[in-house]
């Protein structure tokens, strides 16, 4: 290192000797600068050493005035200790005298606090909140006050308690009628009157409400019972003034109608079914279009054959009427002939009688089967839940399941009325044609005895 610091001081003083050589007109002008530039870098040298020098000394001085400090801070610090120590013996023994004069009381304040706390818990769930919003305040006050044991609770604030659970005891049986903003289903807020129903139901005029205790509102209910006997109890509740009603109470405090707007409407349950449900009730809805045009026609078709049978005068605008038709228009002819034509005859009325009933007929089978396809459908989509998911949380089974049910049940709600629909048209067609059948052999029969 000392080698170095040599090297650098040569390399400066070859370069000052430079400079001053080439400021220099002689040797001797050349030795004189050299020993004025020793004398200027021994005089800032000098300079240096005493700036350090003083630098030094007051170093110094803020080291001992640190080292006051924290001597005085460390005194400083016994002192309050000292003083925590002594706080602490007069705390514990205030505590025990505080102790000794509550005596019993100790205990009641105990219950005080424990009393206020579940209070505070019953009031805020409960729809008497609604009106009484005011003694949450309290309570917390009241509780906090207990729970810090720095002061006691006075004779009004037990009075206050003891009043308010008093209160919450007579409102629970007593039916209230007051306005309030109620926040309606489409999300407007307006101001009407409501009724509370003891602490189970709040209702309205246009129907039931929820209360919602963590932001205080009363919501109206998504969906109303789809009875309308229940919405119609909640208008006459709120519309009386006098007089016992008759009332759709709900004795869950509400939990059966939050059920029912999670509850799948008959809608909803139709959507569930998938697009084979829709095409299981797009084959039903034709099978009872075709019903009942059949059903008209036959109707028409029995009545003018009622009619043709009380008259002697063939009309052509019914079955037996036409049959008659025949008859008449080959009366000369022999017997085989006549029974051959009547035959051809009632042979051409049988499509119109029996058209459509065979489309019928096939809807009640078909309308089963496709409700099979649609439960197939939907556990093969439940077991591909439950192999991507796993079998732990039947919500995401939840919809293969519904689709396979609801198909199998539009499925049975289509062929049961399809089956009996059958029935009773074919019933009526083959009562028609079997006064066809009767009339032509009894005219065959008329016929071969006048010809004997």
């Amino acid at each position: 290192m000392k080698r170095i610091i040599i090297m650098i001081a040569s390399v400066f003083v070859a370069m000052g000797a430079a400079q001053a050589q080439d400021g220099a007109s002689s040797m001797g002008e050349l030795l004189d600068q050299i020993q004025r530039g020793q004398a200027r870098d021994t005089a800032e040298a000098q300079q240096r050493e005493a700036r350090f020098a003083e630098s030094r000394s007051e170093q110094q001085s803020l080291v001992n005035q640190a080292r006051a400090e924290r001597t005085r801070q460390e005194r400083n610090s016994e002192r309050l200790e000292g003083l925590f120590n002594s706080n602490q013996e007069t705390i514990g023994t205030a505590r025990a005298a505080l102790d000794e004069r509550l005596g019993a009381l100790k205990e009641l304040f105990g219950v005080l606090q424990t009393v206020s706390g579940d209070a505070q818990g019953r009031f805020k769930t409960s729809l008497t909140n609604i009106q009484f919003s005011d003694r949450d305040e309290f309570l917390v006050e009241l509780g906090g006050k207990m729970a810090g044991a720095s002061s006691l609770a006075s004779i009004e604030e037990i009075e206050r308690l003891w009043f308010e659970l008093q209160r919450e005891i007579t409102e629970s049986g007593k039916i209230s009628k007051f306005a309030h903003q109620v926040t309606t289903a489409d999300g407007v807020v307006v101001t009407t009157d409501i009724v509370r129903v003891g602490a189970f139901n709040i209702v309205f005029e246009d129907g039931y409400l929820r209360y919602n205790n963590e932001t205080g509102s009363v919501v109206e209910l998504q969906r109303q019972p789809e009875q309308s006997r229940y919405t119609n109890s909640a208008t006459d509740m709120t519309n009386a003034t006098t007089g016992p009603v008759t009332f759709g109470l709900d004795g869950t405090r509400g939990g059966i109608l939050d059920l029912l707007v999670e509850s799948p409407t008959v809608i909803d349950r139709v959507h569930q079914g998938g697009i084979v449900g829709y095409c299981i009730i797009g084959l039903g809805i034709v099978g009872l279009l075709i019903a009942f045009v059949r059903w008209i026609g036959l109707g028409s078709a029995a009545r003018k054959v009622s009619a043709q049978l009380k008259s002697d005068t063939a009309s052509t605008d019914n079955p037996l009427g036409r049959v008659l038709a025949a008859y008449e228009s080959n009366a000369s002819a022999d017997t085989e002939t006549i029974e051959l034509k009547l035959s051809e005859a009632a042979l051409k009325e049988m499509p119109g009688l029996t058209k459509g009933l065979l489309f019928i007929k096939v809807i009640s089978v078909v309308a089963p089967l496709m409700g099979l396809l649609g439960t197939v459908t939907g556990m093969i989509k439940t077991f591909q839940v439950i192999t991507l998911f796993g079998a732990g949380d039947p919500k995401m089974m939840a919809g293969g399941i519904s689709q396979a049910l609801m198909t199998t049940v539009l499925g049975l709600v289509v062929a049961i009325p399809m089956v009996l629909i059958h029935t009773l048209v074919s019933g009526q067609s083959r009562k028609i044609i079997n006064i066809l059948q009767s009339q032509s052999a009894g005219i065959v029969a008329t016929h071969s005895e006048k010809n004997s």
